[in-house]
């Protein structure tokens, strides 16, 4: 696990460098064991090492190939090399490949057989969460290359014919490249969303490689490709198949899933919140690891915040060497400046994963898994009753849309609240169906409230709307796994992976998240929703796990990762809060009249209004000053 960037365009070569040499310093934390370079004419290649596989000088990089042709930075784990290795060091009889003389036993050197092997069709080979840069010297060429499920993020930007890309975009933007200018676009999409959806971000003229993609630059020319994407990969070998035949294969890819992430040479943990899918992490790392697992969880003095009582259980079931993390305003106060400070993209959400991490690393750990995943992957969310039950009500679509309008209105005026302003939109669409249905499932402020509180009077087309479109999501028939789909692409992605990564790299902590091996996803997504029943909590996994979870965890309400956000921004955090809204209000793009009366709102507990729809604008202002971002 680690950190890379590079530039390629540059002639001045000492000029390129200093640049790369700019963008290593700002990511630092990434890797703290090793850095490199690699200039080559008018390429330049930067890395940051977290030492986790083949803990020798071997792993430093840039890496070249043994025969010198190649050059490699790459942040992330190849959990399969081992496999690959045996087969890259043979020769095929009758065949024109050649064996690869390995130097080293990394999984750096690996994807370099594997790229002089196969070229760019080795993505299809690999299992694991990436993003590398490998340059060609002989054909003067850029290929660079993200995971499938986009665990692993990188960021470019393109101008004056010159290519520069990082794992972070702070480091992007130490290369002094482009402005640091916000996107209006992309403000918008953050103020819906809590996130920017890739390939955009909050940066104008910085992008994202979409996950599954790969992009390569031959003589100013960019390129980019997809090799993978959700809806063409489903695997329909659960067709046919009896339940128990089902559990069995999701039994056997998930603990395959969790076995290929204990490879290490580092100490390793997890995350354990007492939940289905963090309880089913550790219960199968317990089976198949020969050491003691170590866990980490957050307990809170709020009560009714705190999980600490199930995370005992399974900490006691499995006989785990157990942390418990106890979390008091003051601690969290004080920590909170630092938490923010390390996110590279702004999100609503980040400062959870900041403080279990910082614990975690503090107590000798280097990697740790996590239960992320699992929600999306076994119908763990609300939305997925929700998106069910949409057939019921298709016969709405006969009733006006002035009637429903004005059923929606009485509703919100008879149980005002989120939900109900959600309800009430809803019901104003042209149809009622998946495609209107899920944009708003995710929304955070709604655009009627966006628009109170920008100075812009039309908003861009929704993102989650166009993904919904692009992506062929309307085509698949199972509702589960069109949600399942949906989720994936846009909250897990762009605002889960996106906090892991920030903030476990932060303290130079990698996760891994076994329940989105692609093996297990592809296979899931194409079991029939008549296995994925929402009757019970994620009833599929829960059964295919057998008795490795006490029942006092499968029948436990459901409580979600949070902090006591509303009653900190009311008393300890509120200065702060204050100061951060104020700072944002004044800002060109946006309404000060609007900021403030939605802050007052939520001072004044107007139910419409909940702590995140005014949390993550505080995140938004902290940001852009740390950043010294313009709008």
């Amino acid at each position: 696990m680690c950190g890379i960037n590079g530039i390629l365009g540059i002639a001045d070569s000492g000029l390129a460098k200093q640049k790369v040499q700019a963008m290593n310093i700002a990511m630092k934390h990434r890797g703290p064991d090793d850095e490199g370079f690699f200039v080559n004419g008018d390429v330049a290649l930067g890395h940051r090492r977290l030492s986790i596989i083949d803990l020798s000088a071997a792993g430093h990089q840039p890496m070249a190939s043994f025969d010198g042709r190649f050059q490699i930075v790459y942040n992330g784990e190849l959990y399969n090399f081992k496999e690959l290795k045996f087969e890259l060091q043979r020769v095929v009889s009758g065949s024109k490949e050649s064996a690869y003389f390995f130097q080293t036993n990394t999984d750096t050197e690996v994807i370099i057989a594997a790229y002089a092997r196969w070229g760019e069709d080795c993505v299809n080979h690999f299992n694991g969460m990436y993003a590398f840069a490998i340059w060609d010297t002989l054909k003067k060429e850029l290929f660079i290359a993200r995971d499938r499920l986009g665990i692993k993020p990188l960021y470019y930007i393109y101008t004056n014919n010159t290519l520069a890309f990082s794992s972070e975009m702070r480091s992007l933007l130490a290369s002094d490249l482009i402005p640091k200018k916000l996107d209006e676009n992309g403000l918008v999409d953050f103020l819906r969303y809590q996130t920017v959806h890739a390939p955009n971000t909050i940066v104008k003229g910085v992008k994202m490689l979409m996950p599954g993609h790969y992009m390569k630059s031959n003589n100013g020319k960019i390129t980019i490709h997809s090799y993978w994407n959700l809806k063409k990969n489903i695997n329909h070998a659960s067709d046919g198949k009896s339940y128990a035949e089902v559990c069995k294969d999701v039994n056997h890819l998930l603990t395959k899933a969790v076995e290929r992430r204990l490879i290490a040479d580092v100490p390793f943990g997890a995350f354990l919140s007492g939940g289905i899918d963090s309880s089913a992490i550790v219960g199968l790392m317990s089976k198949v690891s020969t050491e003691k697992v170590k866990t980490f969880s957050v307990t809170f003095d709020e009560s009714e915040f705190s999980e600490s009582k199930y995370a005992q259980l399974i900490a006691k079931k499995f006989n785990t060497d157990h942390h418990e993390i106890i979390l008091k305003p003051k601690d969290f106060l004080t920590e909170l400046p630092n938490a923010l400070k390390a996110m590279d993209h702004p999100s609503g959400d980040g400062p959870n994963t900041y403080i279990v991490s910082k614990a975690t690393k503090e107590a000798g750990i280097t990697m740790a898994l996590s239960g992320l995943g699992g929600d999306e992957l076994f119908a763990g969310y609300d939305v997925f009753k929700r998106s069910l039950e949409l057939n019921k009500k298709a016969w709405l679509n006969v009733v006006p849309k002035f009637v429903r309008g004005a059923g929606g209105t009485l509703l919100t005026k008879a149980k005002p609240g989120v939900a109900s302003e959600k309800i009430a939109e809803f019901l104003k669409q042209d149809a009622i169906n998946f495609k209107t249905f899920y944009p708003l499932s995710r929304q955070v402020l709604l655009d009627k409230e966006i628009a109170a509180i920008l100075n812009k009077k039309e908003l861009p087309s929704n993102s989650v709307s166009e993904i919904i479109h692009t992506s062929g999501l309307l085509d698949i028939q199972s509702r589960i796994s069109q949600t399942s789909i949906a989720e994936i692409s846009t909250y897990m992605q762009n605002v889960l992976l996106g906090d892991a990564d920030q903030m476990s790299m932060a303290h130079a902590l990698e996760i891994r998240v076994p329940f989105i091996d692609y093996t297990l996803v592809e296979y899931v997504l194409g079991v029939p929703d008549k296995y994925k029943s929402t009757s019970s909590p994620k009833k599929l996994l829960v059964d295919a796990l057998g008795d490795l979870l006490p029942p006092e965890i499968v029948n436990r309400p459901k409580m979600g990762f949070t902090f006591p956000w509303k009653e900190w921004m009311k008393k300890e955090m509120k200065a702060f809060c204050e100061e951060k809204l104020v700072s944002l209000s004044k800002r060109k793009l946006f309404n000060e009249l609007g900021v403030m009366n939605l802050w007052k709102s939520f001072l004044a507990d107007n139910p419409k209004v909940t702590w995140s729809r005014v949390w993550y604008l505080v995140v938004l202002e902290n940001w852009l000053q740390e950043n010294k971002i313009v709008d």
